[in-house]
């Protein structure tokens, strides 16, 4: 089998580094799988994802003119199917109230729903007087 970019084939992982790991694919070749292109998560230790000796199957994403071939053993994983994307409730006539969530009380006055906003208010201003004067060093003066 020739290798080409874009192709996926199987190799056996050889030596595991901090940036990644060398892949010996068929044909005596070897490539270099990045840090990068290990797992779809955040890799912070390539062992703990691949082990000397596996076999992975990974895509050639680069052969350079030196001859260093690029490998990603996350492109080669078939994609994961992402939930299908719901509606928001505005637009399904059907959906009015769900019946697990608690009816919201009658109809609030002003008055009631000023009172409501000016206490958040006043609690967010002050925490945030609180987190102010902290970063100012608080009210005392240093000597």
């Amino acid at each position: 089998m020739e290798l080409a970019v874009g192709n996926i084939v199987t190799g056996k992982v050889t030596t595991i580094t901090r940036f990644g790991a060398f892949v010996a694919l068929p044909g005596g070749k070897s490539g270099l799988v990045h840090i990068s292109e290990v797992a779809p998560a955040f890799v912070s230790d390539v062992h703990d994802f691949l082990t000397e000796g596996q076999e992975v199957p990974v895509k050639i994403l680069d052969i350079t003119p030196e001859g260093k071939i690029n490998l990603s053993v996350k492109q080669a994983m078939p994609k994961p199917e992402r939930p299908a994307r719901r509606e928001p409730a505005f637009r399904r006539p059907e959906a009015a109230q769900p019946a697990a969530l608690p009816a919201e009380p009658a109809e609030q006055t002003f008055e009631d729903k000023l009172k409501q906003f000016m206490t958040v208010s006043d609690s967010k201003q002050s925490e945030l007087s609180r987190y102010m004067a902290g970063k100012r060093g608080g009210s005392r003066r240093r000597k």
